[in-house]
């Protein structure tokens, strides 16, 4: 029987010895050589293909922000899989005191890893499965690439519906909070695993959203409470955000990919054979059942 003495801040205590806050820096400052970023960028992808945890080499280990970005986009380009959109990771500033983040980092949402809510995932995972309650947008249009910034009026205007999800991290490294010390969390796509979405929202305010209640749930028992301010503010903030990281990189967010925008109730981890529930209001419910 689940209790709430079950769960700590950041649900079950299984993400590994290391205390958030707790990790040590990198001793390395300098970037990564474009040879480095193709070693790291074959570790994880090992790791991801066979579903294996790997270690990553300490020579690898740097603090350098442009090379973790360069590992994140030549990771999406060597894997190969058919994305389904992007993830704004440590879009709260929760996380990003957590794991020691200058800035929100982006990760890819495949299509092999979106699954409808009320679904049982089975053991697709490699290290943990942190459940992030998190508002989605789905696109129904593209925005192209351009020199001027696209702001929040035009992002919105591009936006076909709102989708209330579950994320769930994972990544090829042990010891979440310890792999934050080299941002590989952040390397190994922003930590992204899976996508539950619920059902597409297209009745709805986008000044209702920052004061958005959501409750997160595991077995029946309430653990987690947040709001979507907790996403850079509000979720069409952290959308837009992420909408200009991809356009001064010469890259359009398409018609029909979702943008899943931020954790709005923090890390929350769990292991087989739990039921995790968000409840977002008026706006849904989204479950997954994890063998």
């Amino acid at each position: 029987m689940t209790t709430p003495e079950d769960f700590g801040p950041r649900g079950r205590p299984v993400y590994g010895p290391t205390e958030p806050s707790s990790e040590k820096t990198a001793h390395r400052s300098a970037p990564l050589s474009s040879s480095e970023i193709d070693e790291v960028v074959a570790v994880i992808g090992r790791g991801r293909r066979s579903g294996t945890p790997q270690v990553l080499p300490d020579e690898l280990k740097t603090s350098d922000w442009s090379s973790i970005l360069e590992v994140v986009l030549h990771l999406d380009a060597v894997m190969g899989w058919k994305g389904a959109g992007w993830k704004v990771g440590a879009a709260s500033e929760e996380i990003r005191r957590a794991e020691g983040l200058a800035s929100p980092i982006p990760g890819r949402l495949y299509e092999r890893s979106v699954v409808s809510s009320g679904v049982t995932v089975g053991d697709v995972f490699i290290n943990y499965r942190n459940c992030e309650s998190e508002f989605a947008f789905e696109m129904g249009a593209t925005l192209d690439p351009r020199p001027e910034p696209y702001d929040e009026t035009e992002v919105l205007g591009a936006v076909s519906g709102l989708v209330p999800s579950i994320e769930v991290g994972d990544s090829v490294f042990r010891d979440w909070y310890d792999a934050s010390s080299y941002f590989g969390i952040c390397l190994d796509n922003g930590g992204g695993g899976s996508l539950v979405r619920g059902a597409l929202v297209r009745d709805f305010q986008v000044s209702d959203l920052a004061d958005a209640r959501v409750d997160l749930s595991v077995n029946g028992v309430p653990v987690k409470t947040g709001y979507g301010r907790a996403a850079m503010g509000s979720p069409l903030t952290s959308l837009t955000w992420m909408v200009n990281w991809l356009r001064v990189r010469g890259r359009a967010l398409h018609r029909g990919e979702l943008v899943s925008t931020g954790t709005c109730t923090g890390h929350c981890f769990v292991v087989p054979g739990d039921v995790v529930t968000a409840d977002f209001g008026r706006f849904g419910l989204v479950t997954v059942t994890f063998e």
